[in-house]
């Protein structure tokens, strides 16, 4: 039944007024009259009576009144047992994210978002390695994609832009590639499972590279080792910004091929169960991290 012709029923019945109803509502005095008929129709009577002068309870609205307060009330309870519209949001949020981005940009905020939201536990699960969202029972996780999972719903953190970098000691002992071409005489490092990846030169051309070809002698699956192994001067690598912005800033690593775009920039998602209704407590969460990183990416200052 339409909670919202409710409401505006049981106010036009307090206020006998029902464009006074309708306008606390934000509802045009046609929507709001439009609303009520609505209802009428569903319930199968008249609940108000209408004149040019004043508007009265039907003996059928004033029997449908109490009943129409207990579903307001309960729509109320329910609400407030998931945490809307009270301060107090409680529960336990199980949140998995890679641990990489999560030990530079998310635990550093953890005792911010406690203090803010007393009455939330976390219980985060961090991993280089993805873990499944479902069979896991996570309330949210952060992706580098959109899972293509009909069961889940996502929204945009930030940007995750990626760049080719190195240590300067590699690159005076193997030179500076100014092509991708150059690339397949060079060491390469690939991160885990990184695919064939679409590159977008500065006059609109575009070739493809493959960061696991023939030439690459180190795979891993770690992100904080996997820039390490760049610093150390292992080779040629692909990096997010949000990792190694610091390094390229201070020196200690080189970006390589700026001139070069990935085809296809992806994103940071947080994602998350697809359901008729958001739990408060993943909702704070979302905004809290929105707010705190999504609005004003550290990186990209």
């Amino acid at each position: 039944m339409d909670t919202e012709g409710i409401k505006l029923f049981v106010l036009a019945a307090d206020k006998l007024n029902i464009s006074a109803a309708g306008r606390e509502l934000g509802m045009p005095p046609a929507v709001a009259s439009a609303r009520l008929a609505k209802l009428e129709k569903a319930v199968g009577a008249d609940l108000l009576h209408r004149s040019t002068r004043k508007v009265a309870l039907s003996t059928e609205g004033a029997e449908f009144l109490p009943f129409a307060r207990e579903i307001l009330a309960q729509e109320n309870a329910a609400m407030a047992a998931m945490g809307f519209g009270n301060e107090h949001v409680s529960g336990t949020l199980r949140f998995t994210a890679s641990s990489t981005f999560a030990q530079q940009y998310i635990v550093p905020l953890v005792p911010a978002f406690l203090e803010k939201y007393p009455g939330i536990n976390l219980d985060l699960r961090l991993s280089d390695m993805e873990l499944d969202l479902i069979q896991g029972s996570f309330d949210l996780a952060l992706r580098d994609s959109v899972l293509p999972d009909s069961n889940l719903k996502a929204r945009q953190l930030a940007d995750d832009v990626r760049v080719f970098c190195a240590s300067s000691d590699y690159l005076a002992k193997w030179g500076t590639p100014e092509h991708p071409v150059d690339l397949h005489s060079h060491q390469l490092i690939a991160f885990k499972s990184q695919a064939t990846i679409t590159l977008a030169g500065p006059k609109g051309e575009k070739g493809q590279f493959n960061p696991r070809g023939s030439q690459n002698r180190l795979i891993i699956d770690d992100g904080s080792s996997y820039k390490i192994a760049t610093m150390a001067g292992a080779g040629v690598a692909i990096h997010s910004l949000w990792s190694v912005h610091q390094e390229l800033s201070e020196g200690s690593l080189v970006r390589v091929l700026p001139d070069y775009r990935m085809g296809a920039e992806p994103a940071l998602w947080l994602v998350y169960p697809k359901s008729n209704a958001l739990s408060a407590k993943v909702r704070v969460f979302i905004d809290f991290l929105v707010e705190r990183i999504g609005q004003k990416p550290p990186w990209m200052t």
